[in-house]
């Protein structure tokens, strides 16, 4: 669990490698906002897709070398980025960010399933989404220390040396992240390879995944102008709001882990509850019914209601995995994410253009809904499935 944790923190972290040096890059260089907003697209349409075909190699090879390929990956990335002069070489950052960032999801869910006891699993869930959370928060402080210390390329050389040293870890560590092979399963032709699309109860999942990414893309890139907007709070204000939104979802995954291990068979049924709490509070966001403090407070419980949902969510998706396969559906269904990431901010950005931030709140709610339905679907097509 902690190996699989701190790799997925990594993962995370390169998230926010090129975003946070935007306002250093205009400074620098003169580039646009749409410029460098190109650049982080860039990375997610990388991720995106090759996470998809990701899961196809790691039921292949095993996860282990992926892994170890991915941190290369991000170590080339940072090297990249630290002797970079052009807008063309900060394109092949976010290209080779996004490659190493691919194949997380299916690495990772197969070490777990793999390596990790049933009871377990509950537990292991959420330590990976608290991690996840971890590497998101770690980011901003570790680029901006570093290049107060030593510039901005020479924290791209410092993340390079801890990519560098989490390779190390976990090579050191690497008996713990042997994981069986399609090969040896005893399967492995085209026709077999591609038979899980077949299963609706796949495209389920991956509809669950990219409309409830949606929302949490809002939250990301949308909550601060529209709490500083609505209530007139300070910058500083809404930023910590966005934070303790991020805290409590953390919070929110470590309770969902004892909840996902208590209540195994009704993982979608938990991750409906949750959603649909998650999709009250923001609403109630929209409509400014507390004032501006206590609204502040519903944002960030919104994140508890989300993060308590996690585990019980990844869980959802091992019970709808056919046996083999497990790279494949997660590589697939978590592309989702990606998906989600990519299209929420062309559609409600639209919403923010025209100053209807509490409709882009309260679309935001309504798509959240909406996987409700999705996650009770699944539930549904899972129990047929077996």
């Amino acid at each position: 669990m902690g190996l699989v944790g701190m790799a997925h923190a990594s993962s995370h972290f390169s998230h926010l490698l090129l975003p946070l040096m935007f306002p250093v890059f205009m400074r620098d260089f003169g580039w646009s906002f749409s410029e460098l907003g190109l650049l982080s697209t860039l990375f997610f349409v990388v991720s995106g897709t090759g996470q998809a075909f990701a899961g196809f190699v790691v039921d292949r090879v095993g996860a282990r070398p992926v892994l170890f390929i991915s941190q290369v990956l991000f170590m080339a990335a940072c090297s990249l980025a630290f002797m970079a002069e052009s807008y063309a070489a900060l394109m092949g950052v976010a290209v080779l960010a996004g490659l190493g960032n691919a194949p997380f999801h299916p690495v990772d869910f197969t070490i777990l399933n793999q390596r990790v006891s049933s009871p377990r699993l509950g537990y292991a869930f959420s330590v990976h989404g608290l991690t996840g959370n971890l590497g998101w928060a770690l980011a901003p402080v570790f680029f901006t220390l570093t290049t107060a210390l030593w510039g901005w390329r020479h924290a791209f050389l410092a993340a390079a040396c801890v990519y560098g040293l989490v390779l190390l870890v976990l090579v050191w560590n690497r008996a713990h992240l042997l994981t069986t092979t399609q090969k040896s399963l005893g399967s492995g032709s085209a026709q077999s390879d591609l038979a899980f699309m077949r299963l609706p109860v796949v495209w389920w999942c991956f509809g669950f995944f990219l409309l409830s990414t949606v929302t949490l893309a809002v939250v990301q890139n949308f909550s601060v102008p529209i709490l500083k907007e609505l209530h007139g709070v300070s910058l500083e204000l809404a930023s910590m709001t966005l934070t303790a939104y991020m805290l409590f979802g953390a919070v929110g995954m470590l309770v969902g882990g004892f909840v996902a291990a208590r209540f195994p068979t009704l993982s979608d049924r938990v991750v409906a509850v949750c959603m649909s709490c998650a999709a009250v509070l923001m609403a109630l966001c929209a409509s400014g019914l507390f004032g501006h403090i206590g609204t502040l407070w519903v944002l960030a419980a919104t994140g508890l209601a989300v993060g308590v949902g996690g585990p019980s969510r990844d869980l959802m998706i091992k019970k709808a995995t056919p046996k083999g396969a497990t790279g494949r559906v997660y590589g697939l269904v978590y592309s989702g994410l990606d998906v989600g990431f990519a299209l929420s901010p062309l559609v409600f950005g639209v919403l923010m253009d025209k100053g209807w931030y509490s409709a882009t709140l309260l679309g935001a709610s309504l798509v959240l809904l909406l996987s409700v339905g999705a996650a009770l679907g699944v539930g549904r097509r899972t129990s047929v499935q077996t």
